[in-house]
């Protein structure tokens, strides 16, 4: 028998073996490792998705973490954009199937989809822009949490599918998120067949922003973060509420609603300094406040 084999073997029998001995030891087990892992520097917060071992699957327990992690002191001015991206070769599979059997009630499937819809709407609602990182296969709400960033940049390697149909439960929440990414037939295709597509693809229809080797992903990422960076918060809040509104009217009405929220960004504090900064031929001094000029 090869050693690997040989290990792989006894890999869980030494574990329960470590477990009884720290329990015979009287020592406390080591706690378990946090499904989601928030990292935070010069204003970029990194939220990793870290349960590879079930694919990063998008649990009632992964959705709660997430939010918790997307919500933490969100109006701090040290907050500028987000990342989400995830450990192992999967970015998220999705919801765990497990938890969706027979066995749970429906109170418990509905908090669920229930919780994924919130998490999903909040991205659109968080006043920073937040960026999906992809390196792998996206599929189901996986797919969904990439059509729902602002922003996704993806490696050459990545995929993506619903493929709920195969298995019965037709991907409706998702459909949400890729009908307003996607054009319609692309995403009837993917909802009615499962079928994936390649990153190229992805980018060709407009589900991912950017397409790049998988060595230069973290390098492209960071770099659209870092320009994201250089702007006032308060400015790129009120934009970014804007863009979604608007996208929900008509024309006419969209211009309405715009032409006023141009005239009130020109009452911020930020908005004023960055125009005389430029008449000035000098970098703008942001305050990141949504404070009125005086």
């Amino acid at each position: 028998m090869a050693a690997a084999e040989l290990w792989r073997l006894r890999r869980p029998l030494a574990a329960a073996f470590s477990r009884a001995a720290a329990a015979g030891s009287g020592r406390p087990p080591p706690p378990p490792e946090k499904l989601t892992v928030r990292r935070q520097a010069e204003g970029v917060r990194n939220i990793i998705l870290n349960n590879p071992r079930k694919r990063n699957a998008l649990s009632l327990s992964m959705l709660q973490s997430l939010r918790e992690d997307l919500l933490h002191d969100v109006k701090s001015k040290d907050l500028r954009v987000i990342i989400i991206s995830a450990e192992g070769p999967v970015f998220c599979s999705g919801h765990d199937l497990k938890e969706l059997s027979s066995e749970d009630d429906v109170k418990h499937h509905s908090r669920v989809f229930e919780l994924c819809a919130e998490v999903m709407t909040l991205i659109q609602k968080l006043p920073v822009p937040v960026i999906a990182k992809v390196n792998g296969l996206a599929t189901a709400a996986g797919c969904q949490l990439v059509a729902s960033c602002d922003i996704a940049v993806a490696s050459e390697k990545s995929q993506f599918a619903t493929p709920g149909v195969n298995i019965g439960l037709f991907c409706s929440t998702p459909a949400v998120a890729l009908g307003r990414s996607l054009p319609r037939k692309v995403a009837l295709e993917m909802l009615f067949t499962g079928e994936p597509l390649s990153a190229q693809e992805a980018l060709m229809h407009g589900l991912v922003s950017k397409v790049v080797p998988e060595d230069k992903l973290e390098e492209e990422t960071m770099k659209i973060s870092h320009k994201i960076c250089e702007s006032s918060k308060s400015v790129l809040a009120l934009g970014k509420a804007t863009f979604y509104r608007q996208m929900t009217q008509d024309l006419d009405a969209a211009y309405k609603m715009t032409t006023q929220v141009m005239v009130d960004n020109l009452t911020l504090r930020d908005g004023q300094e960055g125009i005389e900064a430029f008449i000035q031929k000098r970098k703008p001094v942001w305050s990141h406040s949504q404070d009125e000029k005086k």
